[in-house]
């Protein structure tokens, strides 16, 4: 059956069985007792031509439904942003798409310094003193900070709001869970993580507090005062996951208190592509440096004063050795990180803000077309960024049918996460999104 895709002839089994002095290939399957043998072909179809597979493999790809052909109001952590196509013309460049992990930096230079500047970039946009070099995505990045934070304290009480993206609270549980610690959730106020909750629940035992701001709901939350709570805790380590596009017109996340800032860069140069793959970033104060996972790379001179760039402040050991490792599940995202640091170069101060306040004005803008006529109503009356939830009592699963009729891809259920909410949709528009779109939008669900 296989003999097409495997180089070895009947002749070659026959010879390498003379060798072992074996009569057949069943033979050396004798220690398996006969009843759990399988005594029979395998249930595969035959062999295909090239151009057989290659008609199959398209007419499977043709069920999918692309962007290019579709309208998407669905965001709930990823998003349809644009991106300039400089970023794929130059992420494609072989020395850029082969490049791995550098771990003999004199000869990684390239990748040592768009690495660096990724960082710097990082760095700037969320006013922390030091970033790494990425990581797998924003749930992992959360996971990651408080991993970290719970290393730092040497507590292991992880407090985390129930505003925070769901998947990123199934991580963080799943990891918990497996090294002893203990996850507490906050719950919900109006869209908003419960502060007088949150304030009963830190203790000196808290190693972290967690919130996200925008919200899951897309709900901007007081970091400030969340912060302050969160350090009433010795030692406890305030994490704030953001949306990086969102920092453009609000402040940094160090001028409200925050200690390490995660999130996921995927709205910057990457596209959605089914799910993955997607960059997660995590940056921070100096008081965290030796704990953060991954790569870190660093400005120096060689012998001749040229400035050049290294791996820094962690040994290698740390990551070729468990025992040693400051995580295991981090890895250098270098293709995604390379990705958003060309765009948030190519767009600059000024680009970004105009993409964050083209998100903001247009999704203000969707939500008072959507409940102009009452039949549509928002779930929360809270100031958002570029995500807004509305109730109906129209089912979400005919709202969702009817918009794909339309080629229109509508937002998120919030019923598979939230059981309260359960007839409420998530709606994120950002700058793609066009007047038309939104108002073709507003129509297909007024005539539902």
């Amino acid at each position: 059956m296989m003999h097409p895709y495997i180089p070895t002839t009947h002749e070659d089994e026959q010879e390498m069985l003379k060798v072992i002095g074996r009569e057949s290939i069943e033979e050396l399957f004798s220690d398996i007792p006969e009843e759990f043998r399988l005594s029979r072909e395998l249930n595969l179809p035959g062999a295909k031509s090239e151009l057989e597979v290659s008609s199959y493999l398209n007419s499977l790809a043709k069920q999918n439904r692309s962007l290019s052909e579709m309208t998407c109001f669905l965001g709930a952590g990823a998003y349809d942003h644009y991106i300039p196509t400089i970023v794929d013309e130059l992420i494609s460049r072989s020395e850029f798409y082969t490049s791995y992990t550098p771990y003999q930096p004199e000869i990684s230079q390239g990748t040592l310094q768009y690495i660096f500047e990724y960082q710097t970039l990082i760095c700037n946009l969320t006013g922390m003193d030091v970033a790494n070099a990425s990581l797998y995505d924003g749930g992992t990045a959360v996971t990651e900070a408080a991993l970290m934070a719970v290393s730092h304290s040497r507590k292991d009480e992880i407090i985390v709001s129930k505003a925070v993206k769901p998947e990123a609270r199934q991580i963080l549980k799943t990891y918990a869970h497996m090294q002893g610690l203990t996850v507490v959730e906050v719950d919900l106020k109006d869209g908003v993580t419960d502060l007088e909750e949150l304030d009963s629940k830190v203790s000196d035992n808290t190693a972290a507090v967690i919130v996200q701001s925008p919200n899951f709901f897309g709900i901007i939350e007081d970091l400030k005062a969340t912060g302050e709570i969160a350090h009433k805790g010795k030692k406890t380590v305030f994490i704030a996951s953001v949306d990086p596009i969102s920092l453009a017109i609000l402040k940094k996340p160090v001028d409200l208190g925050v200690d390490v800032v995660v999130g996921d860069a995927q709205g910057m140069g990457i596209p959605l592509s089914f799910g993955g793959p997607y960059l997660g970033f995590i940056a921070s104060k100096n008081d965290y440096l030796r704990k953060l996972p991954g790569r870190i790379v660093g400005e120096t001179v060689d012998k001749n004063g040229k400035r050049s760039f290294v791996l820094t402040l962690t040994a290698r050991e740390q990551h070729i050795r468990r025992e040693k490792a400051t995580s295991n599940i981090c890895s250098n995202q270098g293709l995604n990180s390379l990705a958003a640091t060309i765009y948030m170069v190519t767009m600059g101060k000024e680009g970004l803000k105009e993409v964050a306040l083209q998100s903001t004005k247009k999704a203000h803008y969707a939500l008072e077309k959507l409940i102009a006529s009452g039949k549509y109503k928002p779930l929360f009356d809270k100031p958002f960024f570029k995500e807004f939830a509305v109730t109906s009592d129209v089912d979400v699963n005919k709202i969702q049918e009817s918009l794909l009729e339309e080629n229109i891809i509508g937002g998120y259920n919030l019923g598979k996460d939230y059981p309260q909410y359960e007839n409420a949709v998530l709606y994120a528009v950002t700058e793609k999104r066009t007047k038309e779109e939104i108002d073709k939008l507003s129509s297909v669900l007024e005539g539902i």
